[in-house]
């Protein structure tokens, strides 16, 4: 048996993140990732908020230096409709701009900045089952070569994003309210040449017949650009079966896309993911929390994923030292509650992204230049600003701004 105070499953953003800030702490951490690193992810267009994670974590500098993208806002098209949001003209204080990644390099970066900083990591390193019960929760972990060992820690952060690890061991999962949507998407080389057109933005389309459907388009800095398209898994049915010619056909669709990807090349895979949405019965107890997507993930429309794990990290290494210094803390009111208020606010705009109305309050032509920063606050994952009225009373504030704003 190998024991530590803090045992972290998965070293994407949210465990790294806790890793460096628990380290920093001095608390002995030791991180266990199942795969190695670089792998795919999608959650490719990070928010500026994400960069004050990273700041805290002591890692801008490599995150400054990889070369990744630079991104100062988002655009919005439909039906001949173009509105961007520049995320350095928004209402809350903080970093207004970041990056577009390709997740795999970037969680390397993250994660090989953690080690760099003195943190463990054990790859291919995978849980096998989790022990509750006595005075210290227990990880059975099998590594690389097939061989099990039994770790015992003070505490267990779980960083494992969509493989949701101890939401499956412990059977914590649970319906998520929002109804279930499917991804296709692919990595293409755009070959862009509208002279108009910003790479320093994420470009979210909506398809010209169905609001609810929807397109990404992250451009990298090698030319090459993330594109997928998200809707009820119906929709994909009277298409391809083959995803890569289903994406093509929808990129036809949308007349801006249409022209700027006239001349784009599908050299790679595609990929899809479906029911992605996610809950649990419990985000924390006084021997594990989830971070990010292990707890709970909404919608890749806001690109709220990332910022929602770094987030969670920072929160719970906050709460997680406190209890660790011997003091009596509460994980519900002290992590799961603040926690949720933002995640809340991002509900909110997703489920007002479907429905319409919060389209209605993106695409109005004549927008209040304060409420306008509001909304750009927390667009830019700044979803946790108590000071911004849209974020303290996001239903009730959002959905009075839609009824002016409806056509």
């Amino acid at each position: 048996m190998e024991t530590t105070q803090v045992a972290i499953i998965g070293a994407g953003p949210s465990g790294a993140i806790a890793a460096a800030l628990l380290n920093q702490k001095g608390i002995d951490v030791l991180v266990l990732e199942k795969a190695t690193f670089p792998r795919f992810s999608i959650g490719e267009s990070l928010l500026p908020a994400c960069m004050e994670s990273i700041r805290a974590a002591g890692m801008l500098d490599a995150v400054n230096q990889a070369g990744f993208q630079f991104k100062n806002g988002a655009a919005f098209s439909h039906r001949g409709r173009y509105v961007n949001f520049d995320f350095t003209d928004k209402f809350s204080i903080g970093i207004g701009t970041t990056f577009q990644v390709q997740r795999g390099q970037f969680d390397k970066v993250l994660a090989d900045d953690a080690e760099r900083q003195g943190v463990t990591i054990r790859y291919q390193h995978e849980i096998e089952s989790v022990e509750l019960d006595g005075d210290k929760p227990r990880l059975i972990v099998k590594n690389q070569n097939g061989d099990a060992y039994t770790l015992a820690a003070d505490f267990i952060l779980d960083a494992s994003g969509f493989g949701r690890v101890l939401p499956r061991l412990l059977e914590l999962e649970t319906p998520s309210c929002l109804p279930p949507r499917q991804a296709i998407f692919t990595h293409i080389v755009d070959n862009i040449e509208d002279s108009q057109y910003d790479r320093d933005k994420i470009l979210i389309s909506v398809h010209p017949e169905h609001h609810d459907v929807w397109y990404w388009l992250i451009p990298f800095s090698n030319g090459t650009c993330s594109f997928g398209i998200v809707g009820e898994p119906a929709f994909f049915e009277r298409y391809p079966d083959n995803h890569i010619e289903a994406i093509r056909q929808l990129a036809a669709e949308e007349p801006r896309l249409a022209v700027l990807l006239a001349n784009a090349e599908y050299p790679n895979p595609s990929g899809q993911i479906g029911g992605y949405s996610a809950n649990v019965s419990t985000l924390a107890t006084n021997k594990f929390a989830l971070l990010g997507n292990a707890g709970e993930f909404l919608d890749p429309v806001f690109s709220s994923g990332v910022t929602i794990a770094m987030k969670s990290a920072e929160l719970a290494t906050e709460v997680l030292a406190r209890q660790l210094a011997g003091e009596d803390v509460d994980w519900a009111a002290d992590y799961e509650q603040p926690l949720l208020k933002g995640i809340d606010t991002f509900r909110c705009y997703v489920e007002g992204w479907y429905t319409g109305t919060l389209q209605d309050v993106i695409f109005y032509p004549r927008p209040d230049t304060k409420v306008k920063q509001m909304i750009c606050s927390i667009l830019a994952g700044y979803a946790w600003d108590q000071d911004n009225p849209y974020v303290k009373e996001p239903v009730r504030r959002l959905n009075a701004l839609a009824s002016i704003c409806a056509p």
